[in-house]
């Protein structure tokens, strides 16, 4: 068993886009981006809010 060839490769991607279509992996690629985007922007501090002193009144 060898390494994968081209064909290989190829037959598995249109297993996959026959078994969960197009559209759903759209998302999911979506998906993904947006929690690496998530990630990065928590690490970075990003994403965190400043506290700001609220006055009562």
């Amino acid at each position: 068993m060898g390494s994968f060839s081209l064909w290989h490769w190829a037959l598995v991607l249109v297993v996959v886009v026959l078994v969960f279509g197009t559209r759903r992996l759209r998302n999911a690629g979506g998906d993904l981006g947006a929690a690496i985007r998530g990630f990065k922007d928590g690490v970075n501090g990003k994403g965190e809010q400043q506290d700001s002193p609220q006055n009562d009144r």
